[in-house]
């Protein structure tokens, strides 16, 4: 299982992933599952990855294969010509990857894989979609600001309830470690260190970037002052009346 975030904000677009894989209790590594490609001025894409490890190692490999020799391999991220037609690129090598790792008649379910896919491409908005296993994506917009993919339940009611799109980075930061710490200390199989990134619309460039461990003292900071916080409040809220 995994934890991954991505949400579309007036300023530009945020970024979280874990970086936990396991095959059982004894079997727990840990793996990146944030990728970018960039053209520094024209470009920038993002790719966050949950599902069967082959699956999404082979898919980024392949994207990353044609965007370093596009001329020879097409179609290249660093060439599609808008973000809707990345989309569509990442979307269909799903789908062929997937399938082809499927023998014939076996259900393709044990191979697959979910993405969250942002950036901006010169002359367009930054844009957010999710891409599923058969290759088919949605996108973002002002009804459904964020995706998630992997163990999503635990997060997702301080994202639905404190998110706001004028939120700067700073607050998002604080909003996506609440959401995280959540989801750590209710699923074993997610787990630290956690990816972060920023893009700000408009620069064409990787933004802020950090790699939070468990350690961390600010992420520290923010674990023990939610869970202070939520005691709190529970201790606030009037006693039931048993009459």
């Amino acid at each position: 299982m995994t934890y991954c975030v991505g949400i579309k904000l007036d300023r530009g677009l945020a970024f979280m992933s874990d970086t936990r894989t396991n095959a059982g209790i004894d079997s727990i590594s840990t793996f990146r599952k944030m990728f970018t490609w960039s053209n520094p001025g024209e470009r920038v894409i993002v790719l966050l990855t949950a599902g069967n490890l082959a699956t999404t190692q082979a898919v980024v490999s392949l994207l990353d294969e044609r965007s370093k020799a596009p001329s020879e391999r097409m179609p290249s991220l660093l060439e599609t010509p808008s973000m809707f037609q990345t989309a569509r690129v990442v979307g269909n090598l799903v789908k062929e990857v997937i399938s082809g790792s499927t023998p014939n008649g076996q259900s393709q379910d044990a191979f697959g894989a979910s993405f969250i896919l942002g950036g901006q491409i010169k002359g367009s908005e930054p844009r957010l979609f999710m891409i599923y296993p058969e290759g088919n994506f949605i996108e973002a917009g002002g009804d459904t600001p964020f995706f998630q993919v992997g163990e999503t339940k635990y997060g997702k009611p301080i994202l639905i309830r404190a998110y706001d799109p004028r939120m700067s980075f700073e607050e998002t930061a604080k909003l996506l470690m609440v959401s995280f710490d959540s989801t750590v200390k209710s699923n074993l199989s997610v787990g630290m260190p956690l990816d972060m990134l920023f893009y700000e619309r408009d620069s064409y460039r990787i933004g802020y970037q950090k790699r939070i461990t468990g350690d961390d003292p600010y992420f520290r900071t923010i674990s023990d002052g939610w869970s202070n916080a939520l005691r709190n409040a529970f201790g606030s809220l009037p006693d039931f009346e048993m009459s």
